[in-house]
C-alpha cells in the first residue's frame, strides 16, 4: 500500500472514531459496546470499570491488555490508540505515583476527551498525546511497556508500528496487546469494505504475518495466542466474521536489559 492509500485509510479511521468520541455514549464502529457491559465481555471486571473516570470506557476493543501486561509499580507505560483513556487510567493505578502512563491517539477528539477525563479525576501520572502509532511522539528507549487494545489492526503499515514500538521501548522492554488476527483469508468483499476496516475486521493480519513483522522489527520471545473463546467478541464487530477472525494476545520483548522469565516478565 502506497503513502496516498495509507493516508486515505488513516483518514477513514480517524473520521469514524471522531464520531465515537463526540457521541453521547453511542458507537458507530464495530468491536464496540455502548456501556460497561461491552467491556465486561472483553475481560474487564466491575472493579476495573469502577476505577476509571466516567466517559473513559467506550466499550471499544477485543480484549483486556491489562490482563497480560503484568504492570509493576514505577514503570512507564505507553498505550497505542488510547481512545478515551480506559486502559491508561487502569495502568496508572498499577504503576502508582512513581510510574507514568502515556496515551497516543491520532484522533484529536479522542485526545481531547481523554485529557478532560484525566483533568476531572486529577490523574497526574497520565498524559495523552496526539500522534500516529506509526510515528510515535516519544524519544528512543523511553518506555518499559507498550499496551494496546484492538488498534494495530487498524494500521495500514503494521511493520512501521512495530519498528516504532521497539524504538521507544527500553532494552528488555515488552509489548503486550490484545488485537484481532485473521485465522484464514478474509473474504474479498469484506477486505475492501470501509466499515469492515474501521470496525476492526478488514485490516486484521494473519498470525504468522504478525509474528514475522515483530521478528523483523527486532523483537524476541514473540508469543501470539489466538483465543478460541473469542467468537462472541468478534461477532460484535461483524456477525459471521468469527469464522475467519479471532481476538489474540500478542506479547514480545525488545532484546537486552535484565533477564526475564517470559514475554510478560516475572512479577
Amino acid at each position: 500500500m502506497d503513502t496516498q492509500d495509507n493516508d486515505r485509510v488513516r483518514t477513514q479511521v480517524r473520521t469514524a472514531y471522531a464520531k465515537v468520541a463526540k457521541g453521547a455514549g453511542g458507537c458507530s464502529v464495530g468491536c464496540c459496546g455502548t456501556d460497561g457491559g461491552g467491556s465486561l465481555a472483553l475481560g474487564y471486571t466491575m472493579d476495573d470499570l469502577a476505577g476509571v473516570p466516567e466517559g473513559a470506557d467506550l466499550g471499544l476493543g477485543c480484549g483486556n491488555p491489562q490482563a497480560i501486561a503484568a504492570l509493576r509499580p514505577g514503570e512507564t507505560v505507553l498505550d497505542l490508540g488510547s481512545g478515551a483513556g480506559i486502559d491508561c487510567f487502569l495502568a496508572a493505578s498499577r504503576v502508582g505515583r512513581g510510574g507514568r502512563v502515556i496515551g497516543v491517539d491520532m484522533t484529536p477528539e479522542m485526545v481531547t476527551k481523554a485529557r478532560e477525563n484525566a483533568r476531572r479525576v486529577g490523574a497526574t501520572n497520565v498524559e495523552f498525546r496526539l500522534g500516529e502509532i506509526e510515528h510515535l511522539p516519544l524519544p528512543d528507549a523511553s518506555v518499559d511497556v507498550i499496551i494496546s487494545n484492538c488498534v494495530i489492526n487498524l494500521s495500514p503499515d503494521k511493520g512501521a508500528v512495530f519498528r516504532e514500538a521497539i524504538r521507544v521501548l527500553k532494552p528488555g522492554g515488552r509489548i503486550a496487546v490484545s488485537d484481532v488476527v485473521a485465522t484464514q483469508d478474509i473474504p474479498g468483499e469484506i477486505a475492501e469494505n470501509v466499515e469492515a476496516l474501521t470496525g476492526c475486521v478488514a485490516g486484521a493480519a494473519k498470525v504468522e504475518e504478525m509474528r514475522a513483522l515483530l521478528l523483523e522489527a527486532g523483537f524476541e520471545t514473540v508469543a501470539i495466542e489466538a483465543r478460541s473463546d473469542s467468537g462472541a467478541i468478534i461477532a460484535r464487530c461483524m456477525p459471521g466474521a468469527e469464522s475467519y477472525l479471532a481476538s489474540a494476545r500478542i506479547e514480545a520483548r525488545r532484546p537486552g536489559g535484565e533477564s526475564c522469565c517470559g514475554p510478560s516478565c516475572c512479577t
